[in-house]
């Protein structure tokens, strides 16, 4: 890597706004998680597994509010939608050395909840977030949103994580169902971009965004059993 390379891969080092990696919380979560791994893909794979299982999946409870969107609150709440896990996991990365980045893509996700699509009004989830690590000189896609469970509620193989091949969703289910379609690519971004998301939210949900705390009663995870008949 030339210097200039490397003074460009330095801004996905430091500590944001959103991924305050130089906090106590993070910096203790990203610790446990990689402890006694060496390489930065090692450190990757376990940080990846680490939000992806530990920090439960929950698309009613979420908070736009700019403390609701710090790694170290959702940290502290042990919860999160696509977008706070992958600011987790974006921030344990940045914790422990590894340069990492955030990214967005609008996507149509056909095994949603009834519940939630009525909410919703669409089943297309825009701004969905997932992360980038910076591993032997490439870029290698992470999404950590669903946990374990989830994915054995919707029969769907869960993502897994090698640290040198891109973890996107799955096109279909384990039973052939459709899954998920990325239609919109919006990019990476150093940090979180609060307010493009604010706004998109407000624009294509705005029977659900009534306030920055989208706060639902609700239990996703539940639904899904149901529905599901798990």
């Amino acid at each position: 890597m030339n210097q200039e390379n490397a003074e460009d891969i330095g801004i996905y080092l430091r500590p944001t706004e959103f991924l305050d990696s130089d906090s106590r919380i993070v910096i203790e979560f990203a610790r446990k998680a990689a402890a006694g791994t060496v390489s930065p893909v090692e450190k990757a794979v376990r940080l990846y597994y680490a939000v992806r299982d530990g920090i439960q999946y929950d698309p009613y409870r979420v908070d736009l509010t700019p403390n609701g969107l710090k790694a170290s609150s959702i940290i502290s709440r042990g919860f999160g939608y696509c977008v706070a896990k992958a600011v987790v996991l974006a921030a344990a990365g940045r914790a422990q050395g590894v340069p990492v980045r955030l990214r967005f893509a609008d996507v149509r996700n056909h095994l949603s909840t009834q519940r939630l699509r009525d909410l919703m009004k669409t089943d297309i989830f825009v701004y969905h977030g997932y992360t980038e690590f910076f591993l032997e000189g490439k870029w290698v896609k992470a999404t950590p949103t669903f946990n374990l469970s989830l994915c054995e509620r919707f029969k769907v193989r869960p993502l897994e994580f090698d640290g040198r091949n891109d973890s996107i969703f799955h096109e279909y289910n384990e039973t052939g169902e459709k899954h998920l379609e990325y239609i919109r690519d919006h990019g990476s971004f150093p940090d979180l971009p609060l307010d493009l998301i604010v706004s998109s939210f407000r624009l294509h949900y705005p029977a659900l965004v009534k306030s920055e705390e989208m706060f639902t009663e609700g239990s996703f995870e539940r639904e899904a059993t149901k529905e599901k008949g798990g």
